[in-house]
C-alpha cells in the first residue's frame, strides 16, 4: 500500500480529466466511501467537476472502502475486477461506471 490517500486521489483528478472524450456526456458519478468521506464527480459539456459530501441526485453511486477506490483510480485493481470480488458496488445507471476509463487518464492531462 503507497501512501496515496483518497483527498489525494480527489484532488488529481481534475489534471486527470479527458475533456475530449467527455464531448456531449453529461453525468453524476457519486462515491459512497464506506471508511472515509464521500464526494462526486460532476461532468458536463466537457467539463470535470469534483466536490465532497453527496449530489442530490447523481446518475450512478459507486459504494468502496478508500482502499478500493485509491487501487483502481491508481490502476493498481481494475473496476471490473473489483466489482466482481464484491470491494465495489454499483447502484443506478451502473453502465456509466464503464465510461470513467476513457474520462480519466492515468497521466496528468495537458491542455
Amino acid at each position: 500500500m503507497t501512501d496515496i490517500t483518497v483527498e489525494r486521489v480527489i484532488e488529481k483528478l481534475p489534471s486527470r480529466f479527458v475533456a475530449a472524450n467527455a464531448e456531449d456526456f453529461s453525468a453524476v458519478f457519486q462515491f459512497l466511501i464506506e471508511d472515509g468521506s464521500d464526494f462526486y464527480i460532476q461532468i458536463k459539456d466537457s467539463t470535470c467537476h469534483v466536490d465532497h459530501g453527496e449530489h442530490p441526485d447523481p446518475n450512478i453511486t459507486l459504494i468502496m472502502d478508500s482502499e478500493t477506490v485509491v487501487d483502481v483510480v491508481t490502476g493498481e485493481t481494475d473496476g471490473m475486477s473489483a466489482f466482481l470480488k464484491g470491494r465495489l458496488r454499483a447502484e443506478g445507471n451502473v453502465m456509466l461506471a464503464t465510461k470513467l476509463g476513457k474520462l480519466f487518464s492515468k497521466q496528468k492531462q495537458t491542455s
